[in-house]
């Protein structure tokens, strides 16, 4: 068990939540962008810090009212997760959302930049209680959910499986990367062997290694669920309005 004295220690930082730091309500100061360029607007996608501005989806107290900076308890604390911990309170983990929000700002950029590219998104979580939630923001936004037993193979030996050569997602999104007995998603491994892209929020309890942008905050709450379909949607319906949008040009 992780003690008060010994994650203080660790990140050379006082343990005590402070109000005050809920009120840095404004987006992080960003990169000053360059001019964009009319006549090639797929260079403007690239070169640009947040063509399609998902740092003002949400604020910091967004995420602190949604319980994202909940972790489980202190003795459940995977240590690759340390460097996302702020401090612990009461026993139990709680996350830095100044990081988490940082965090979740790239991996809604990388999002919406797939979304642009006309890619193929995947939606995964396991656990009934938020699975409808999670198939319906998919279907809403024009893409793929699977919330139900991963079946072995579906990536790696996906011609056998299907009977026929098949189209691979192009990013994984995981609500949560672990199953119903506490074990890691095997899909997260799945992926990493692929090439598939993977973004996954990852709580006090996971390992954020095989991923490609984790985003430390709690998995397991159906307000902070409802908080990051809510920010993803927002974020893939954006890079598809905006391809098009520059395809008119």
């Amino acid at each position: 068990m992780y003690s008060l004295t010994y994650l203080a220690r660790r990140f050379n930082k006082t343990v005590l939540i402070q109000a005050t730091r809920l009120n840095s309500s404004a987006p992080q100061a960003q990169e000053v962008a360059p001019p964009l360029d009319a006549n090639d607007p797929q260079k403007n996608v690239l070169t640009h810090p947040d063509y399609f501005h998902v740092h003002d989806l949400f604020t910091v107290r967004d995420l602190f009212n949604a319980r994202v900076h909940y972790g489980h308890k202190e003795g459940s604390l995977n240590e690759r997760m340390l460097p996302y911990i702020y401090g612990s309170r009461l026993g139990h983990i709680i996350f830095d959302l100044d990081k988490t929000a940082d965090y979740l700002r790239r991996a809604l950029n990388f999002a919406a930049h797939i979304a642009y590219r006309d890619g193929i998104i995947l939606f995964l979580l396991r656990g009934a209680q938020n699975s409808h939630l999670v198939e319906k923001t998919a279907q809403e936004c024009g893409e793929f959910a699977h919330t139900r037993f991963w079946r072995g193979g579906i990536f790696t030996n996906s011609t056998k499986q299907f009977g026929a050569v098949t189209r691979l997602p192009d990013l994984c999104i995981f609500l949560n990367t672990l199953n119903n007995v506490l074990l890691q998603h095997t899909a997260v491994r799945d992926s990493a062997k692929m090439g598939i892209a993977t973004i996954g929020i990852v709580d006090s309890n996971c390992d954020p290694n095989l991923l490609t942008y984790p985003v430390p905050g709690n998995d397991d709450s159906p307000a902070s669920i409802e908080l990051y379909c809510k920010l993803f949607k927002a974020a893939i319906l954006r890079g598809k309005e905006r391809r098009k949008k520059d395809m008119q040009l």
